[in-house]
């Protein structure tokens, strides 16, 4: 892997997949390899099979790795994990996983790293404004991209829609346990986003899950203000945009490091005087 390497690991409830990311065309450099989620999903079960699937892929210590995770994370703690085994709640998964691979990595949520996939190589590149990415699927997970940066943690799956929880009322999985078609799907699809649009005011909406691939069956029937296309990266969303959010965030610590070198040497050289 070169300098234009990085890692990612998507920790799904079904499946903990990975592969190694170009980061200058945001495409896999190699096959992705996956493993099905343990069940049950404790850190010590979950952070085995994340090892197993790093390790298949022997990334040298110059790249980095991203992670990404189910549910809430706040500086790599575990906050809250709806789909996940409650054992997570408390732990931080970058300690789980380096405990286990001997090096550090980098931890987010999924749907925050899928915006950040889609706004540096996908739908959202380059634009500016405020984006709002929402995966339809088992939930409904949502980010928020705003001139670049993630807003972290945005959990506007669980805004309150026709006095239902918004994934009980507008996920996929909502259509399919109700038997509605896509007429009538686009009616709670409407009613979620129109709030969405009265709460943020976003400059583009970008729809991703599974189910976005079937997106002329429902998103030319919404009728909204805001521009709303499908996502370009599909399914490899959360891996493209670990790998990618863990190579920023290397940068962004050298950096750091860096500048706090160049004061450190200047307060030595004034104390030499």
């Amino acid at each position: 892997m070169s300098k234009h390497r990085a890692l990612g690991v998507d920790i799904g409830g079904s499946g903990i997949k990975a592969a190694p990311v170009n980061l200058k065309t945001g495409v896999f450099s190699k096959d992705r390899f996956r493993l099905p989620t343990p069940q049950p999903a404790t850190p010590d079960a979950v952070g085995d099979a994340v090892a197993e699937v790093i390790h298949h892929f022997s990334p040298s210590p110059k790249v980095p790795i991203g992670v990404t995770f189910p549910g809430v994370v706040q500086g790599g703690v575990v906050r809250f994990a709806p789909n996940m085994d409650q054992s997570w709640v408390g732990v931080n998964v970058n300690d789980v996983v380096r405990e286990r691979v001997g090096r550090e990595v980098f931890t987010l949520n999924d749907a925050d790293a899928a915006g950040f996939g889609e706004y540096v190589y996908g739908a959202a590149h380059g634009r500016d404004g405020v984006i709002f990415l929402c995966t339809l699927g088992t939930g409904i997970g949502t980010a928020i991209i705003v001139n670049g940066e993630v807003v972290p943690n945005v959990e506007l799956g669980h805004l309150t829609i026709a006095g239902l929880d918004a994934e009980e009322y507008a996920a996929d999985s909502a259509r399919e346990r109700h038997q509605l078609d896509w007429d009538q799907w686009a009616v709670h699809l409407q009613a979620y986003f129109s709030e969405v649009e009265r709460l943020l005011w976003p400059d583009l909406i970008i729809v991703g899950g599974g189910v976005s691939t079937k997106h002329a069956e429902f998103l030319p029937k919404l009728a909204l203000r805001t521009p709303i296309v499908p996502a370009e990266l599909f399914n490899g969303a959360g891996i493209v945009g670990a790998a990618a959010a863990a190579a920023h965030e290397r940068r962004r610590i050298e950096q750091r490091l860096k500048v706090d070198a160049k004061k450190a040497a200047k307060k030595a050289a004034r104390a030499a005087r």
